[in-house]
């Protein structure tokens, strides 16, 4: 029902916009005035928000998998995760500036692969250490979350521990890794704004090119999009969240 309205809602603003009727309005002349921007940064935008979210997921949910079975590397690496997750956002995006400039001026080629102390690289990386928190202690959760019967069970099976992690753990707490993953997706199209403070790009760039004309009209057309993106994308990954926890009795 809620991907019905969501569709809905989304064809519905989009035939008012393709026919014109808001054309009037001054941010949609802005909109007219900077189409070719306006389309670039929207990829910059997804660029920095779902490839950060990939970042993290091929790096967090191993080392949640990790985690999970070895209480010692569980006891040393939330903690850090969670000092990085206390860091402003503003000073993490500042952060990365000097880290990666350095990493641009001494590392053969990394200027070549668009290393630098500002632009979409130290953007990229902040985005993808704030995400690791929700991936790996979600990930860590949602493992633990078997009933012991179960693992017990897949036990006396025969399961070797890769089997029971495929077949008993992660289809049990595959609701609470998604859950994580919602998170971050969410949190990260919002902070992404932030990068058109260190060139990095995306919707931030009309945002903050708006507060320093005091230019309203170029403020919404960096913020409203962004709702827009972060609205669905939450509605999106709530339904994906139930449909995993639907029981084989609730889909019968």
């Amino acid at each position: 029902m809620r991907g019905a309205v969501l569709a809905g809602v989304l064809a519905v603003l989009g035939a008012i916009l393709w026919s014109g009727a808001l054309s009037e309005l001054s941010v949609m002349q802005e909109y007219a005035s900077r189409a070719d921007a306006f389309g670039r940064e929207f990829l910059r935008h997804l660029g920095l928000a779902f490839g950060s979210l990939a970042a993290a997921a091929v790096i967090g949910f191993p080392l949640g998998v990790l985690c999970h079975r070895l209480a010692g590397l569980r006891g040393a690496t939330l903690p850090v995760l969670s000092f990085l997750q206390t860091i402003p956002s503003l000073a993490m995006f500042g952060l990365m500036i000097p880290i990666l400039g350095w990493v641009g001026a001494n590392l053969p080629g990394a200027r070549a692969l668009g290393i630098a102390g500002i632009g979409f690289a130290p953007a990229f990386l902040a985005l993808v250490l704030y995400s690791l928190l929700p991936v790996v202690g979600n990930t860590v959760a949602g493992l633990g979350s078997a009933p012991p019967a179960a693992l017990e069970a897949a036990r006396g099976m025969g399961m070797t521990p890769l089997q029971r992690l495929l077949r008993v753990e992660l289809p049990l707490g595959l609701p609470i890794i998604l859950t994580g993953l919602r998170i971050v997706l969410v949190q990260n199209i919002g902070l992404a704004v932030i990068a058109g403070l260190i060139g990095g790009g995306g919707f931030g760039t009309f945002v903050f090119q708006g507060l320093n004309q005091t230019a309203t009209d170029l403020i919404l057309l960096g913020a409203l999009p962004t709702v827009v993106l972060a609205l669905t994308a939450a509605i999106v990954m709530d339904i994906l969240v139930e449909l995993t926890r639907k029981t084989p009795k609730d889909s019968a």
